[in-house]
């Protein structure tokens, strides 16, 4: 039997070796989810991480990482939910590491749970055709829980103008000048959605340090009165285009605020994020969306061109209560 080792993540040290794996997977696995040094730098500064303790390294007998994983547990709420992520290097997958990987991060949730005296979930998800990893996942536990759409639509083709509600005006993030206005409309958007968490000023400045982040991608409608109405956050990632061949462009969030729907807000920041995408240069816009949403989503983006490419799915195992 090989001897397999565990250990936390290193910081920057670590970066190279990560990217390799992970694209590696990449190349057989064919889930357009490459990455690079730069990019993961940027996920793992995210302020809810505990590097020390989200991060973990698996090396074979010769010292070479074959397994990688991450959690995001969420910071503050009423339950514990912990998002995992995970790669395994394909000359590993006949093994049992994959179960390894799943053990540690129950492992770990199971102590924060201790921490905050709180019930505790982990959540993995997987495309729909990856059915070995949908196997894994239900064998040790997990149950399908949501699905999910990836969305497309050609910015070739002509996209109608927005038209807002009269009053409304288009404008833009100010950056850390609005955080908390930008929280503050976010939370309020979706807090009727399906497993919503809060997010914190803290995030949203994060997310303000990702390296193609543009103020003229991050829309926001604001209401005669002067309050945050809506938004429409794109963005464009040079690099994975690169690696996927593509000149393609995210509406990353999309949503209008509680007391502010059914007006047309959100179709019409759907449409001015599409022409600032288009603006850019790119070819094709794409999004992901809640296969049971309840706003009208789904019908929203399906109403101005967008089909479904990809199916994932979400699953989940609920911990026995700790303390």
């Amino acid at each position: 039997m090989s001897i397999i080792t565990r250990r936390p993540y290193r910081g920057e040290a670590d970066l190279d070796a990560i990217a390799n794996l992970i694209n590696t997977c990449e190349t057989l696995d064919q889930l357009e989810e490459g990455t690079s040094v730069t990019e993961l730098q940027q996920s793992f500064d995210d302020p809810s991480i505990d590097k020390q303790r989200d991060l973990f390294l698996w090396q074979d007998a010769d010292d070479q990482l074959i397994g990688f994983s991450r959690l995001w547990i969420v910071p503050i709420d009423t339950v514990i939910d912990g998002f995992l992520g995970f790669r395994v290097h394909p000359t590993a997958r006949s093994g049992d590491l994959d179960e390894q990987i799943i053990a540690w991060a129950e492992e770990r949730l199971r102590q924060v749970s201790r921490e905050r005296g709180l019930p505790v979930k982990v959540r993995c998800g997987s495309r729909a055709d990856k059915t070995d990893r949908i196997a894994i996942l239900e064998r040790c536990g997990f149950k399908r829980d949501r699905y999910f759409f990836t969305m497309v639509r050609s910015l070739q083709e002509p996209i109608p103008e927005p038209r807002f509600p009269e009053g409304f005006t288009l404008g833009y993030s100010k950056g850390e000048q609005d955080a908390q206005a930008y929280v503050e409309l976010y939370n309020q958007t979706f807090i009727d959605h399906w497993n919503h968490h809060d997010v914190t000023v803290e995030r949203i400045l994060h997310e303000l340090q990702y390296p193609y982040y543009k103020p003229e991608f991050d829309l926001i409608a604001v209401a005669p009165d002067g309050t945050y109405a809506a938004f429409c956050y794109c963005r464009i990632n040079p690099e994975e285009n690169q690696r996927n061949r593509r000149s393609e462009g995210e509406i990353a969030v999309l949503g209008t605020r509680r007391g502010f729907r059914q007006q047309g807000l959100g179709r019409a920041m759907l449409l001015a994020g599409m022409q600032q995408l288009q603006a850019a240069g790119m070819e094709t816009a794409k999004l992901g969306v809640d296969a049971k949403n309840l706003s009208g989503a789904l019908r929203l983006y399906e109403s101005v061109g967008f089909s479904t490419v990809k199916t994932h799915i979400g699953l989940v195992k609920e911990l026995s209560a700790v303390g």
